[in-house]
């Protein structure tokens, strides 16, 4: 199949794949002293995102980069500080013996066949969320991990976070007290469209638009807090029920412009997900709500609002028992920690993840946990029913 007719037929990364002999170990060794060689496949917005930021973190060296599209994969190229080899096959990439891992920043249906053959190929992965689309996928890519010694990080980038991993914490240790629900959304005013240069390349670089290689605003930025409930509630949700339409942007796209989910979780703890494309007042926030009170996350801050106490909360500042803390009267009292950019964060934990062999914080399990709430959701929505969790796919 000449290239042109493979990307018009929109099965771009996913025809004709060679599989790879298992390899039973990898090459990198705990604590080694060498700078750990990273392929990284898929060189569009977010998989040139983060190789800029592994350009910053000393011991992780871009080698490689794939892409199918030749002018993505030069603008990956270019962003690289490393001079990194170019492949416009990822099985290329990963027959190359010096990189060490790999990057998957590709469409969401490309996920799990990469992925089970990077692993295959020996291959540490950090595999971009959503983890796999699909419940089929998503159980073959747990099981391959499973029996497999490589190290496995899901792109849940705020399971890095400093800040969020403090307010887990602190949820779990009795902050808010008994958790009735937990709020949150993800609302923005763009129609999420970008440029093509020509209408060959529409589905290559507007993937997110239809439904064959997507999950839409479910799985590309809901899945993010969905991971979060999850992590708080050690847990996963029992149904979900959802409505969502293409109901402002009459573009000819094929996924939801707006998503409105309910999850139901043990103990009759509800999370409610929203995202709006036609209106971004809040933007991103999570809302744990409690019986001892409430916390508030954004993407780079937190507060907590006591339950009954809407004047001033005390504590202790600077050894002073009694000063008064800051206070915001919409979102109470700050719970301010250092952190860095959960992304950066995210590779750093996955670069000392496999120096020391140990398992990421967000791994194959989590992400497969999330994985399926993901595609709940999408099933609730298309089919108009609640949905309920499919407990055999990753035990």
């Amino acid at each position: 199949m000449k290239r042109r007719s493979f990307i018009k037929k929109g099965s771009f990364a996913a025809t004709a794949i060679i599989c790879s002999p298992l390899i039973s170990s990898s090459s990198i060794k705990p604590n080694s002293l060498k700078p750990i060689n990273i392929g990284v496949i898929g060189t569009g917005v977010r998989g040139s995102g983060l190789i800029k930021i592994i350009n910053s973190i000393e011991g992780l060296n871009v080698s490689a980069c794939c892409d199918i599209l030749p002018f993505r994969l030069k603008e990956g190229l270019a962003k690289s500080e490393s001079k990194p080899k170019g492949f416009l096959d990822y099985r290329q990439l990963l027959d190359d013996k010096t990189i060490d891992a790999v990057i998957i920043a590709t469409t969401f249906n490309t996920h799990s066949k990469i992925a089970i053959d990077a692993v295959n190929a020996g291959k540490h992965v950090y595999c971009e969320k959503t983890l796999a689309k699909g419940y089929k996928n998503i159980k073959a890519l747990v099981q391959k991990v499973k029996s497999s010694k490589i190290i496995f990080q899901t792109g849940h980038q705020y399971h890095s976070s400093r800040l969020y991993t403090h307010i887990v914490e602190l949820i779990k240790n009795g902050k808010v007290g008994t958790i009735a629900a937990f709020e949150c959304q993800w609302n923005r005013h763009t129609n999420w469209r970008r440029p093509v240069p020509s209408p060959e390349f529409e589905k290559a670089i507007n993937w997110r638009m239809y439904k064959e290689f997507s999950g839409g605003l479910t799985a590309e930025l809901c899945s993010h807090q969905i991971d979060f409930v999850n992590w708080v509630l050690d847990a996963t949700p029992n149904t979900v029920m959802g409505v969502g339409g293409i109901d402002y942007w009459k573009d000819g796209r094929e996924t939801n412009d707006n998503v409105h989910l309910i999850y139901n979780y043990p103990n009759g703890i509800t999370a409610k997900f929203t995202c709006l494309t036609n209106n971004a007042k809040g933007g991103y926030q999570i809302k744990v709500l409690g019986d001892k009170g409430t916390i508030l996350i954004d993407t780079k801050n937190a507060w907590f609002y006591p339950e009954g106490t809407y004047e001033k909360e005390l504590s202790e500042i600077d050894g002073v028992s009694g000063a008064t803390v800051q206070w915001n009267n919409e979102k109470g009292t700050p719970l301010n920690v250092e952190h860095l950019n959960p992304t950066k964060q995210a590779l750093l934990d996955f670069q000392d993840s496999i120096l020391n062999n140990k398992q990421p914080k967000s791994d194959s399990i989590t992400g497969a946990k999330t994985a399926i709430c993901v595609q709940m959701g999408l099933d609730a929505m298309q089919k108009n029913k609640t949905v309920s969790y499919k407990h055999n796919l990753i035990t």
